[in-house]
């Protein structure tokens, strides 16, 4: 008999939470990923390659200490906390670019988005690599370390 009150009690909170989640207007999407708004321009890994392949800019959104251990070759550092110290010195390099592909540490990192999103506030069209570095490795594409050697 116990048992069943916690059941009872758990679904109970379980369809509360789903209900209100849906009805509220403030929930989170249940359907799609909650990083990506409208408008934001995701490309997998092998169109990021691609794109690598013909000369695309990459950015990297993570902080300094991780891009320092390993980036995309030729990436540059336009970190979301850094944002608007870097900037400045990056932008006529961005200005007229139009394959800039920015990426961080994957799932569950929103950094990517948040650059693409400021860059295309500023007039700089962005793609964000969908899964980001994670997917380049497990892809097989190199990477390298801030001295220059490459790490598979």
């Amino acid at each position: 008999m116990r048992i069943g009150r916690i059941v009872i009690l758990v679904l109970t909170g379980a369809l509360s939470g789903l209900a209100w989640n849906g009805l509220s207007g403030r929930g989170m999407s249940l359907t799609r990923h909650v990083f990506i708004h409208e408008g934001d321009d995701i490309i997998d890994v092998t169109e990021a390659k691609r794109r690598f392949d013909r000369g695309a800019l990459f950015i990297d959104a993570r902080v300094r200490l991780v891009f320092e251990l390993g980036h995309v070759p030729g990436a540059v550092l336009l970190s979301e906390d850094e944002f608007e110290s870097l900037f400045p010195a990056l932008e006529s390099r961005l200005r007229g670019r139009l394959d800039i592909v920015v990426y961080c540490d994957g799932y569950g990192c929103e950094s990517s988005h948040v650059v693409a999103r400021k860059l295309k506030r500023r007039g700089i069209p962005a793609s964000v690599l969908d899964n980001g570095l994670p997917a380049w490795i497990e892809a097989g594409h190199t990477t390298r370390i801030e001295a220059g050697t490459a790490k598979p």
